[in-house]
């Protein structure tokens, strides 16, 4: 199946392309399930690595998710152009051929199948993420508005009603743009308008049109157990309540060699970093700084800025973002987490990033009106011309405004590879950033009587340390290196020692230019055994991979 990266994929369309991949690229690519959604669809796992150089448990490795959000598809295009970059740069790229032979990936393109499938309907319902009924498991819902594709066009766009009270009015300088009524009142004679999502109005009552918050549904990404709270709109039941969430973490647990983490979403055009509930003084100053040092490296590679979700994305710093799956990845598994918000249609139309506080307060006048003569230009269909419609509740209506699906929420189809190609790079990075075990140094002395003494130096010679972050060293979350030789009778003591960790190039910057050697460990065996014997040394550490050589006792 070819596939071009310039448009969203149904269900059936994205796994037989990941299928296509993984046929074509056998020695690459393996796919699995780890999952199945609330309404029954596989949750599909893609490992690439070069599998000549060792199984992809043997190596760290660097998790990439996608699409916990229905109507976030740009980060599924993303997630599949990763895949694509990795597989055709194999063989033809250094850095990739390099990043595969030594580093694993894994890569869940769509974690929330089910409101994706909704997202792209014939007849479009959006959620904020699971379709599950909550909070009622019966499916009630409150009275009030309900968004949906009301005229059966397979789009959902916006309805204004006609009234004297209204918040919203036409723009002075293009009547099809509706812009805030300014504090002191709509200018005379201008008409005023009720504006709101397409949708239809449960039991409405002739006057009021609720908009219950719980239509949102809930959130998967508060659903994580790092900050979990019930005050935390969509949070789920309890930590983990959503199958999607419990099948993905279960999937992360499972593979311990797990070093970096990038959850990709829409929009916004950034790079964020944890943590959502904390200031930056209050984090290790060491997990800062390898954040600050990564996301510099992001900044120039995708032109994305890099933010602090406490620091600069929240509103309301006493009512935080938690339940948030880069904050669980840095809390529970100690490793440096990204959330990446792709599109800023205002920097398109515009040239100036949108507002850091963007979600909360929307656009500026000059900036929605910047952004429609940018649709005209480049996305005709971004922006539909009002039209009236007679609603089954509201009676005498017009739809029209905003096509959010392909403006404000994700890029126009023939923007959509661009958009995303440079963060395959970004991901590599990260990956090449990882720690990395490696025997650098073996040497066998004969101490007589068929006993030997084996050394066999290890070395961490990646950039990270073995256990990653100094919050993962704190809480004691990332288990030690260990050697272990076989093939004869060591006599002075275990066979398999343990050894702590290890510094990586990272830390040692750290030391004034006297580095001594925080980064290597020597273990010495005293083994008993005949001359000739093949011994094998292996080093094994859960994040830092595994590495073996064999010795000759000669």
């Amino acid at each position: 199946m070819q596939y071009d990266f310039d448009r969203f994929l149904r269900y059936d369309e994205l796994v037989a392309w990941l299928q296509g991949v993984a046929e074509t690229h056998p020695g690459l690519v393996s796919l699995e399930t780890y999952g199945r959604s609330h309404e029954g669809r596989d949750l599909w796992l893609v490992t690439v690595t070069d599998q000549r150089t060792g199984a992809h448990d043997t190596k760290p490795a660097h998790w990439v998710d996608a699409n916990i959000h229905s109507v976030e598809l740009t980060a599924s295009v993303a997630a599949c152009h990763l895949i694509h970059r990795l597989v055709s740069g194999h063989g033809n790229d250094d850095t990739i051929t390099r990043a595969l032979e030594t580093r694993t990936f894994y890569v869940v393109p769509r974690v929330n199948p089910d409101g994706a499938e909704w997202a792209m309907a014939d007849v479009p319902t959006f959620r904020r993420s699971s379709v599950r009924p909550w909070p009622w498991r019966d499916g009630h819902q409150p009275i009030g508005h309900r968004g949906g594709d009301v005229d059966g066009n397979g789009r959902v766009l916006q309805m204004r009603v006609v009234d004297p009270h209204g918040a919203w009015m036409p723009h002075h300088d293009d009547a099809r743009l509706m812009v805030p009524v300014p504090a002191e009142g709509a200018p005379t004679g201008t008409a005023t308008y009720r504006l709101m999502d397409e949708g239809t109005v449960a039991d409405h009552d002739g006057f009021t049109v609720p908009t219950p918050r719980p239509t949102e549904g809930l959130d998967m990404n508060r659903n994580y157990p790092a900050g979990w709270g019930t005050k935390i709109p969509g949070s789920g039941d309890h930590p983990l309540s959503e199958p999607e969430i419990d099948a993905l973490v279960r999937a992360m647990i499972a593979r311990p060699n797990i070093c970096g983490f990038n959850a990709y979403h829409t929009s916004g055009g950034v790079l964020l970093r944890p943590s959502s509930t904390r200031a930056d003084s209050s984090l290790d100053q060491f997990d800062v700084w390898v954040w600050k040092q990564l996301g510099e490296r992001g900044e120039v590679l995708t032109s994305y800025p890099v933010h602090s979700v406490y620091e600069d994305f929240t509103w309301d710093k006493s009512e935080t973002m938690s339940g948030a799956s880069d904050d669980w990845a840095y809390e529970h598994l100690g490793v440096f987490g990204w959330t990446t918000e792709y599109w800023d249609i205002v920097h398109a139309a515009t040239g100036t990033k949108q507002s850091t506080h963007f979600w909360y307060t929307g656009p500026t006048d000059a900036e929605a009106l910047a952004v429609l003569r940018w649709c005209d230009e480049h996305h005709p269909d971004g922006y539909v011309d009002w039209y009236e419609f007679e609603h089954p509740q509201l009676g005498s209506v017009e739809i029209g405004g905003w096509n959010d699906l392909t403006t404000w929420t994700n890029p126009p189809a023939h923007l959509l590879r661009d958009e995303v190609t440079a963060h395959a790079d970004f991901a590599v990075h990260q990956a090449l950033c990882s720690p990395r075990i490696e025997i650098v140094h073996r040497r066998v002395t004969a101490l007589g009587d068929d006993a030997w003494r084996v050394d066999v130096g290890v070395a961490n010679t990646g950039w990270l340390p073995t256990q990653v972050s100094a919050l993962a060293a704190k809480e004691n979350l990332v288990l030690p290196l260990a050697v272990e030789v076989s093939g004869g009778a060591v006599v002075d003591g275990p066979a398999r020692r343990e050894f702590g960790q290890l510094d990586g190039r990272s830390a040692l910057r750290f030391r004034n230019g006297h580095d001594g050697t925080p980064d290597r460990v020597l273990a010495t065996f005293v083994v008993s055994a005949p001359a000739g014997t093949q011994l094998t040394a292996t080093a094994a550490h859960p994040r830092a991979g595994r590495a073996a050589v064999t010795v000759t006792l000669e």
